[in-house]
């Protein structure tokens, strides 16, 4: 008989589809259980063989989210974040590749004795390992598992047997199974149809696994009615109250909000016997936010430069920041996308009319920099808000050395090895790095902030951390000219003498920061910078 546990486990699958927004129902639970008085953490497994996404293209995986830890992993690592205001670490991620790779590693230094390795046990058991890991201190009551892919996938089978055996091991009492789904309107039948949820579910019980939940994703207009509710109780043998929709909406944070109303959260806590929470202490706040979002008094217009546009995936973080600083300033914030490869070539600058701030995202690559520098100067020269990001601070010190400074050519080594003014320049640290994965200047790293800047104004505080994620930085050989020049160098990582921060004085806003701000940015913890920014904007809009 399995040792029963106090630990309690509830893994969120996803059907029919990919892209139903099961990390999101994941976030969202994790959101009403945290409001309820519960330590909660949610993890994520993958079955890509990626070790990590940290090198796949972002028109495959969108954005790479990194954590304090220094770990690139999946997107929805930065919804769990932003939704339940914790830091996550390396243990809430994994992916198929990870496991194996570690489960060849140590079959290759003999730690198996000379066992035949298998995926059942060696893999299943390598997963449910890295699933307790989470919780190896016992820090949390409850545990969120999302397990990525669509049930039926070949690739997902060694998660969904791990998972099968613990809830055995653990207890059925101690577990809870989610299966998000879709839920197809016909218009030509005019009607939601079951049938793909049915089979859907036919798959997952097949494998052993049997749903406590069904979450079923609705178009706009076409809701869940207790008819349909009914007749997915019957043939997917879920009981009626447990089948739960989530509509679509015009934010992810209404969701909780959703699933709150329909008594989601509460049928979890009877369903996994915790019978000690709180009353909920963040739906107040989340209703008054989703109020706010829906009808700001501000409206402003943020020009987003890059090349990444037709995927707004890859810019996923800055979206949510700036839903985020919007809320916080009462403002809807509106984005334009400006394709700067297009712009380099057309030059075309009534594309900034009606803007109220620019911002420049990180990114690699030469394609479409120097659209990128001439956004920059435009911001620079007519004082309009201005937020660089990582390669966004890079081009903003490459513009100002060229058109202020006097250096012509200036450039980063990055996109120009041989230019006569290397303004941007390759960390020393990185000049020997071979392989690309794992192996840039990633995670939280320390920075000290002028007193006398934008950003201690916004920080309120000298020491802060960040999050990284690039092998550039400022050349400190050109540190005293820019100065000179008029470019205040705001913030500094002491112990590696390097620019964080960089900002000029006699403009509204210009700030730029060789960090990731949007990392931080959470639905109740919004970052000083993206809150600031779009407060400039405003102004800069009135």
């Amino acid at each position: 008989m399995p040792v029963k546990s106090q630990k309690k486990y509830i893994f969120v699958f996803g059907g029919v589809i990919s892209g139903l927004g099961k990390g999101i129902v994941a976030a969202s639970l994790g959101y009403l259980l945290k409001s309820m008085g519960l330590r909660v953490t949610i993890q994520k497994l993958d079955p890509y063989l990626n070790v990590d996404p940290g090198t796949m293209n972002p028109y495959q995986h969108g954005e790479v989210f990194v954590l304090d830890d220094g770990s690139e992993t999946d997107l929805d690592l930065g919804h769990y974040e932003r939704f339940i205001d914790e830091s996550l670490t390396k243990n809430n991620t994994t992916s198929s590749g990870r496991v194996y790779w570690d489960v060849l590693e140590r079959e290759r230094r003999g730690d198996y004795l000379g066992d035949t390795i298998q995926v059942i046990p060696h893999i299943t058991n390598e997963i449910k390992r890295r699933i307790k890991n989470v919780n190896k201190s016992n820090k949390f009551d409850v545990v969120i598992t999302e397990v990525g892919g669509t049930v039926g996938d070949i690739e997902g089978q060694p998660f969904y047997e791990a998972i099968r055996q613990m809830v055995l091991e653990e207890g059925k009492s101690n577990s809870i199974i989610i299966h998000t789904t879709l839920l197809p309107f016909i218009s030509a039948a005019g009607e939601i149809k079951t049938k793909p949820t049915q089979h859907s579910v036919m798959t997952l019980r097949a494998i052993g696994l049997d749903p406590d939940i069904l979450v079923c994703r609705t178009q706009q207009n076409h809701h869940l009615t207790n008819k349909t509710r009914k007749k997915l109780a019957l043939f997917c043998n879920v009981e009626s109250d447990n089948v739960f929709e989530s509509p679509d909406v015009d934010t992810i944070y209404e969701i909780p909000l959703v699933l709150y109303n329909q008594g989601f959260d509460r049928t979890i806590i009877n369903l996994l016997g915790i019978n000690k929470t709180k009353k909920h202490t963040q739906i107040k706040y989340l209703d008054k936010a989703i109020k706010t979002f829906k009808s700001p008094k501000n409206d402003v217009t943020i020009a987003i430069c890059g090349k990444y546009n037709s995927l707004h995936d890859a810019y996923k973080s800055i979206l949510e920041a700036f839903i985020h600083a919007g809320i916080d300033n009462d403002a809807k914030v509106n984005v334009k996308w400006i394709d700067t490869e297009e712009f380099e070539r057309k030059l075309d600058y009534s594309i900034f009319e009606n803007i109220d701030g620019i911002l420049i995202p990180g990114g690699f690559g030469y394609r479409g920099i120097e659209g990128k520098i001439l956004a920059t100067q435009y911001a620079r020269e007519n004082n309009l808000p201005f937020l660089g990001i990582c390669l966004g601070m890079q081009c903003a010190v490459i513009e100002f050395a060229r058109n202020v400074c006097n250096l012509s050519n200036s450039n980063s080594k990055e996109f120009d090895n041989q230019t006569k003014h290397p303004v941007i320049d390759l960390m020393p640290s990185q000049k020997k790095v071979i392989d690309k994965g794992a192996t840039m200047r990633l995670g939280k790293y320390s920075c000290t902030l002028s007193t006398k800047s934008r950003s201690f104004e916004a920080y309120g505080k000298r020491n802060i951390n960040e999050r990284h994620r690039h092998r550039y930085e400022v050349n400190n050989k050109y540190k005293k000219q820019l100065i000179k020049n008029g470019l205040s160098i705001t913030g500094i990582n002491r112990k590696l003498d390097l620019v964080e921060i960089v900002e000029l004085k006699d403009h509204n806003w210009f700030v730029g920061v060789q960090f990731h701000p949007e990392l931080k940015s959470r639905i109740v913890n919004v970052h000083p910078l993206f809150r600031d920014f779009i407060s400039a904007s405003i102004k800069f809009n009135k």
